[in-house]
Parts: structure tokens; C-alpha cells; sequence
């Protein structure tokens, strides 16, 4: 990256320290599942039963069960054998993928689409790790993709958030490469470091969800928690207003119309499309879908106070059920 003033680079790429310090909104529980009290085993609890550390109910003893689980008070009192319970515990792997391809940086409020999503990426990071959870993912940039396998070390996780950081500034004032990595490149390098029970968070624009891409994202979601959040700036949702721009993609310059209907409907419906592919694969596939737009807090994605796809703003980032 070029020297220049720190200021200079606000909004364009995106600070360590800032990353370092994000945090959603005190009592955000966007992605949280129901806690449990050990942190040993791990903070969430299975629908499967078993000897753990969370209690969850006394029933009438059946042959079969261990003996080492039987309550003798309730089983004093009632006259007949009673044993305990336990809610299994397990831990929950956090896995981020972030897109930091050419496409994201882009933004006319505030920051790029990249800043937002490492802003918002970070937050999960540590949400996450101050669950207990183990914290890892994928990097997307124009040049490579990166893995990093879930770690619950802090310094770890610090490293993880490092490299989204230095990831938004990797090549910056220089043109992209002709072929970047694709998004379902990406989702294949998600997929083989996640395990069943994980919890992911896709960030990106989705500005090549293709068939390869919804077939990585259908294997992922077969055994993980799939949230994918749709990064976009408002200039890509609709036309500014009316007139003729000019408008350069780093290695040519063009002229955008926007003085005729039938181009501004034509250019609206493009985003429309492109976000109800996106919620009706999440539907169908028990998935999540939230829209996260620059010049809004990506807090709100983890506050009870977020808003569905289709509305303006940020967005309530949920864990599919």
C-alpha cells in the first residue's frame, strides 16, 4: 500500500486496533445458541442426551440406565427408582468467510464493502471466542484464499483478525488481477475445515453466486449453521440521481445513463434478483440471510433491534435452527 497519511485510508482499508477492539452491542445474542454452565466441554448444548455436565430433568429409573445417575432423594420421597438426566454438552466451532475480492472495495458511504465486513467479521470473532467457542475461517482476497482452523487462543484469533486486516489493504492501488479466486473456490476451502455442528458466517456481495457456489454452500449446510450476509452499498441497489456519470472499473472509464426509466428499473431489478436468489436458497436450504449495507453499524447484525431482508440499514444476523 502506498504512504500515505493514516486519514487518507479511512473508510478504504481497514485498522488492526479497530478490529481489535470491535465489539457488538452489550446484549447482542444474534448468533448465540442456549448457553450452558460448563465452559470445559464447551458453551452448547446438543439435543442429544447423554452423561455431561448440565442437568436437565429426573425420570422414572428404566432398565439400562447407569446406576451411578439414580437420585436417591427422589427416589427416598416417591419409593421408586428415579435417575438423572444430563443435557450433553459440546463445543461449537465458529468458521468466517470473508470476501475481500476487487468487488468489495467499493463504497460511496461511509467505507468500503470490505471495511464493513471485516468490521463485522471481527465482532463474530470475539463474540464467539468470549463464548468459548473455537474461532477460525477463510480469507478471500484477489490473490489467494486463506484458511485458518478454528482456534479458542486469544492470540490465535488476534492473528486470525490481523490477517482480515491486512487482507483489505493486500494490493490496494494496484489493478486486480484479470482471474481472481471465485466464491465457490472459497466456500470448497470452508467446507473442508468445518465439521458437523459448526457455526459460519459467509460475508460477501455474492456478485458470482453461481451453480458452483450453491452447491458448495448446500454440502456446507448439511451438517453446519449456515449465516450469509449480504454486503452491499445503496449505489448497487439503485441508480443515483438522475443524470450521466462517469464511472471507471481501475482500467477503463464509461458513462452510466441514469436519466432513462426502463435503465433504472432494468438496474434495480438486477440487485432484487440477485437477493432473492440468495433468500430463496437460504430458505430452502434452513439457512440464514441478512443484508448489511455501508454507512450502517454491523452491531446491529448481533442486536435483537435488526431488520430483515428487503429493509434498509442493518440487519439481525440469526443462527439457522
Amino acid at each position: 500500500m502506498a504512504a500515505l497519511p493514516d486519514d487518507e485510508w479511512e473508510g478504504v482499508v481497514a485498522r488492526f486496533a479497530d478490529l481489535a477492539a470491535a465489539r457488538p452491542h452489550p446484549g447482542g445474542k444474534g448468533v448465540r445458541a442456549p448457553k450452558a454452565r460448563s465452559q470445559m466441554l464447551g458453551g452448547h448444548r446438543s439435543a442429544a442426551r447423554g452423561r455431561g455436565m448440565e442437568f436437565d430433568e429426573v425420570r422414572a429409573y428404566q432398565p439400562g440406565d447407569d446406576v451411578r445417575t439414580i437420585d436417591w432423594r427422589v427416589t427416598a420421597r416417591t419409593g421408586r427408582p428415579h435417575t438423572k438426566l444430563f443435557q450433553e454438552e459440546r463445543e461449537r466451532p465458529v468458521l468466517i468467510l470473508i470476501d475481500l475480492r476487487s468487488h468489495m472495495r467499493f463504497g460511496t458511504r461511509v467505507s468500503f464493502k470490505s471495511v464493513l465486513a471485516a468490521r463485522a467479521a471481527a465482532m463474530a470473532c470475539w463474540m464467539s471466542l468470549d463464548a468459548g467457542d473455537r474461532v477460525g475461517g477463510v480469507i478471500l482476497t484477489p490473490f489467494a484464499i486463506t484458511s485458518f482452523r478454528p482456534q479458542r487462543s486469544r492470540a490465535q484469533v488476534l492473528g486470525f483478525v490481523k490477517a482480515i486486516a491486512d487482507a483489505t489493504a493486500e494490493g490496494i492501488a494496484d489493478p486486480p488481477p484479470k482471474a481472481e479466486p471465485t466464491l465457490s473456490d472459497a466456500l470448497g476451502n470452508l467446507r473442508q475445515v468445518s465439521r458437523p455442528g459448526t457455526q459460519a458466517f459467509v460475508l460477501s456481495d455474492f456478485h458470482d453466486f453461481d451453480e458452483a457456489a450453491l452447491r458448495e454452500l448446500g454440502r456446507i449446510s448439511l451438517h453446519c449453521q449456515v449465516a450469509n450476509i449480504l454486503v452491499f452499498d445503496r449505489l448497487e441497489a439503485e441508480m443515483p440521481e438522475r443524470g450521466r456519470f462517469r464511472v471507471s472499473d481501475g482500467r477503463a472509464v464509461g458513462f452510466l445513463d441514469a436519466d432513462g426509466t426502463k435503465t433504472r428499473d432494468a438496474y434495480a431489478q438486477r440487485f432484487v434478483e440477485r437477493q432473492e436468489t440468495l433468500a430463496d436458497m437460504a430458505h430452502k436450504r434452513g439457512m440464514t440471510l441478512r443484508l448489511l449495507e455501508t454507512g450502517t453499524d454491523p452491531a446491529d447484525l448481533f442486536s435483537p433491534r435488526g431488520k430483515s431482508p428487503g429493509s434498509k440499514g442493518g440487519a439481525r444476523l440469526e443462527a439457522a435452527e
